[in-house]
């Protein structure tokens, strides 16, 4: 050990809770010292950290809010430990059991929905207390799957009658015209992710007796087009995709208690050339209207396998980032 670094230690006073910590032959203890540059020792319940003091101080805040987690009776698992770093590394007075302790759905397989950032945490809060949520952001993040979480959660709780979820059906390369079927069957693949997403939540019977009873639909953006929504929860996912006369169409079919999230990632726009994206012009004509909320998501976020991550930032690199609205707060914009 140099001058430069310095050693702290750590004990967890529950052998049992101290094993599932360290993890199976110190698996866990290994991912803390690979993110947070420690080295890691064990004897008995008690770790020595050694390190850059800003490292190890992290490394013990770190331990300190898993042990917590483990008091409280949560299923550690290694994603975790990733989830957890980021978290802490962005803000080290989060507290992780306000976080992953805040269960959203149980599925019908009793696996746990909970958010897993600190923007997805926001995110949720904001549908919780917003009529209209807008998540903005890349692929992985949880957008959609949180808000489909809510969405099973608000019908369960029977707090909306029914669930709608919409997508534009834009040509992404393949003609529209080439496919099979008619109009219904044509859009039908682009619909395949909210199904798939809805799936994941109940079991499939269940899933597919609400779509038959109309108390789940599943539609495309072009079958949205003079209706009104009554006691609704609404999603509409790809947003980005959205013409500016689109988005206006879906968020004035909102009705008497209903809700609305809209998803999308503006780096994946698949409008034509010289169409301007509903979802960008969204973010500054409805930025700082009472009611609606803002959120958005980063690399940071992303709750897929670590290389995704890397992939999103190497193309932000190559690309010109999208500027967001410049009245935020902490990333997000609320009105209310």
């Amino acid at each position: 050990m140099n001058n430069s670094t310095v050693r702290e230690s750590f004990s967890a006073e529950d052998s049992q809770l101290a094993n599932l910590l360290f993890g199976q032959q110190n698996k866990n203890l290994k991912l803390v010292e690979k993110m947070l540059g420690v080295r890691i020792g064990s004897r008995g319940n008690t770790l020595f950290l050694d390190g850059e003091p800003a490292d190890v101080k992290l490394a013990l805040r770190l331990l300190d809010e898993l042990y917590s987690l483990l008091q409280a009776g949560y299923d550690l698992y290694p994603a975790d430990i990733d989830y957890a770093t980021r978290i802490l590394s962005a803000d080290s007075k989060a507290h992780l059991k306000d976080i992953f302790l805040d269960t959203i759905f149980i599925s019908s397989r009793k696996k746990i929905i909970a958010p897993k950032s600190l923007a997805q945490k926001t995110y949720i809060d904001a549908i919780r207390s917003h009529d209209v949520v807008f998540g903005i952001g890349p692929a992985g993040t949880g957008k959609t799957y949180l808000a489909m979480a809510m969405a099973v959660s608000f019908l369960v709780k029977k707090e909306v009658s029914r669930i709608v979820l919409v997508r534009p059906a834009v040509e992404a390369g393949e003609k529209l015209g080439f496919l099979p079927g008619d109009l219904a069957e044509k859009v039908n693949p682009y619909l395949r992710p909210l199904y798939d997403a809805l799936y994941d939540m109940m079991d499939f019977q269940k899933g597919q007796g609400l779509i038959e009873n109309g108390v789940v639909e599943v539609a495309p953006l072009a079958f949205m087009r003079g209706r009104t929504l009554n006691d609704a929860f609404v999603i509409l996912d790809e947003a980005q995709n959205t013409t500016t006369e689109q988005m206006k169409m879906f968020l004035t079919r909102l009705g008497f208690g209903s809700r609305a999230v809209i998803t999308g990632d503006v780096t994946q726009i698949d409008l034509p050339t010289g169409k301007r994206s509903g979802l960008v012009e969204a973010t500054e004509v409805l930025n700082g209207v009472a009611g609606i909320r803002f959120n958005y998501f980063s690399d940071r976020d992303v709750v897929r396998h670590p290389i995704v991550q890397s992939i999103i930032k190497a193309y932000e690199r190559r690309n010109h980032p999208i500027v967001e609205p410049s009245v935020r707060s902490e990333g997000n914009s609320d009105a209310c």
